[in-house]
């Protein structure tokens, strides 16, 4: 997304660094294109753990390629925010186009490396789109709330942190205004992702451990 800004420290690094030592065996000792799913609560760290996994992956010579779930959303970021306040049902997985970032991702799998997806403008409030070329890419990582649901993944990455946990991330992106009304889509957003830490691989501890989900 445009306009995103990434504030990745020591604790994202680290986490990222475990996540990589569990799965990089097997993301050698295959032949095709792997793909890893970073979700969890908002603020919790998504971002930050996708992009520096492609950092450590890349300097083992694999091209990673990040797929940002906000891209993918029904509505753009602002005119988002005013339909929640509208109708707080809109809250959830109907928000985003996840159908559509799986057939993207699918449609790598299969060779069609030239594809067009969804690309947010946060400033302009717009959805354009980009046309990419994934041929040359390993790794393709999903990062957002809800990936952890998406069909085509090898690795599926949960950050276990809840909405006590991510407030100062919270506080120092900026992007929404820390209000009651956000408290309820957050707790709304944690009844609906909590849910998926059962189908993760790999989970991210609140101390920002990673472990293999048994």
């Amino acid at each position: 997304m445009k306009g995103d800004i990434l504030i990745i420290d020591d604790n994202h690094r680290r986490a990222a660094n475990q996540v990589v030592n569990l799965i990089f065996e097997t993301i050698c000792g295959g032949d095709k294109k792997y793909v890893i799913t970073v979700a969890g609560e908002s603020g919790a760290g998504k971002s930050e753990v996708a992009a520096s996994i492609a950092e450590i992956l890349e300097k083992e010579n694999m091209k990673c390629f990040i797929f940002g779930q906000d891209d993918y959303f029904k509505l753009p970021p602002k005119t988002n925010a005013k339909k929640r306040e509208e109708d707080i049902s809109w809250v959830g997985m109907q928000e985003v186009n996840l159908d559509i970032l799986d057939k993207n991702i699918k449609d790598v799998l299969d060779g069609k490396y030239v594809i067009t997806k969804p690309l947010v403008d946060f400033d302009a409030d717009k959805i354009g789109e980009e046309t990419v070329n994934l041929e040359d890419y390993h790794v393709l990582i999903a990062e957002g709330t809800y990936t952890t649901t998406l069909k085509n993944a090898d690795t599926r990455v949960f950050i276990d942190r809840n909405k006590l946990d991510t407030l100062e991330s919270r506080k120092k992106r900026a992007r929404e205004k820390q209000d009651e009304f956000l408290e309820k889509i957050l707790t709304i957003e944690h009844e609906i992702i909590s849910k998926h830490k059962a189908l993760a691989d790999v989970i991210i501890t609140k101390e920002w451990e990673a472990k293999l989900n048994k």
